[in-house]
């Protein structure tokens, strides 16, 4: 098989990189492809399975698909490795892997990309547009709990929609969160700092993102204050935990999907623990782009998005990536199913 830098002819298959892909999307792209995934997941043009989780030693693959009816009815399947260790000890990412994007009219296969790119924008988009219906409009104060790549982008995509001013960044490795804060810092160009400790980071926020491989909550009740919204994007398996029950039950919870957040996300342990049930859920964060339930209600509201990470979001931006690539040019063009 061969490739060539070249618009894709019928049948092709389209390869795209992490760079390529780097080059063709913006944050307010990402965040306009998972609102248009989570309209559609609201509407009826969007079907997502649970996911398939497969063990591994160090780690675990998760194999994630959805259909999402657009321009044209595309299914996305992705694959990606997690493996916490990675950076550590083969200096490698964390989550590496690739998104099989199809025509769900014919089946055709029209690309395969990437995931990693798709993966770290869409998770942060969805906080963002979470953050939209569920924050308060005026907050200015951020704390970032896990420091690592998602963390950064977390930061990056709710600048686009709040107006925060202040960050406190905490991570379980200290020197994590002092790199964080000075590169974020100087990137952004507002004031963040490290947090010597979980409380020095919580206490004053109007907003705080959970970002980490933590399999024991650490976030609980006394660390937050009225009014402010979490973004829990940490639990996306059932051994995963951030965020404590006591916290969960007396939070308004939005999930991204329902039916994936009681098996796999923080509501999962709460229900577990017998201080949640399903139906305290107020609904997913597609009914509330289409305005079938509410976001935040009250100033003094605790509100909660239980991100767990949906295919949804994967083939809604993987659909925009294709079609922005195609129109550039961008790509290796293969014929992958041609005879021999």
């Amino acid at each position: 098989m061969t490739g060539t830098k070249t618009t894709a002819r019928p049948g092709d298959v389209l390869i795209l990189t992490r760079r390529e892909i780097a080059g063709l999307m913006t944050i307010d792209d990402y965040i306009a492809a998972v609102e248009d995934g989570f309209r559609a997941s609201a509407s009826g043009d969007a079907v997502s399975p649970l996911p398939m989780h497969i063990p591994a030693q160090g780690g675990g693959f998760h194999a994630k698909g959805a259909l999402l009816r657009a321009d044209r009815p595309y299914v996305a399947v992705k694959i990606n490795g997690n493996f916490p260790g990675n950076p550590e000890r083969h200096a490698l990412p964390t989550i590496q892997g690739a998104i099989v994007l199809c025509d769900a009219d014919n089946g055709s296969l029209l690309a395969v990309m990437d995931s990693g790119e798709i993966t770290l924008q869409r998770t942060a988009a969805a906080s963002a547009l979470a953050a939209r219906y569920l924050a308060r409009p005026t907050s200015t104060t951020a704390a970032i709990c896990g420091c690592g790549e998602q963390g950064r982008a977390q930061l990056a995509a709710l600048r686009h929609v709040l107006p925060l001013r202040q960050i406190r960044a905490w991570d379980i490795d200290s020197a994590k969160a002092e790199d964080f804060a000075t590169e974020m810092a100087q990137r952004l160009g507002i004031e963040v700092r490290s947090a010597a400790d979980l409380r020095a980071a919580t206490a004053e926020a109007d907003l705080i993102v959970t970002c980490t491989t933590a399999r024991e909550p650490f976030l609980r009740r006394a660390d937050v204050r009225e009014g402010t919204f979490i973004a829990a994007v940490g639990a996306d398996s059932s051994d995963k935990n951030e965020i404590a029950p006591d916290l969960m039950a007396q939070a308004t919870v939005v999930a991204d999907v329902i039916e994936q957040t009681i098996v796999m996300g923080d509501a999962h342990h709460a229900i577990r623990a017998g201080l949640m049930r399903k139906a305290d859920i107020r609904g997913e964060l597609g009914t509330l782009v289409i305005g079938i339930r509410k976001g935040r209600t009250r100033e003094d509201e605790i509100t909660l998005f239980d991100s767990t990470g949906t295919a949804i979001e994967d083939v809604a931006a993987a659909a925009h990536v294709y079609r922005r690539a195609m129109a550039r040019g961008v790509g290796t063009s293969c014929a992958l199913g041609a005879p021999t």
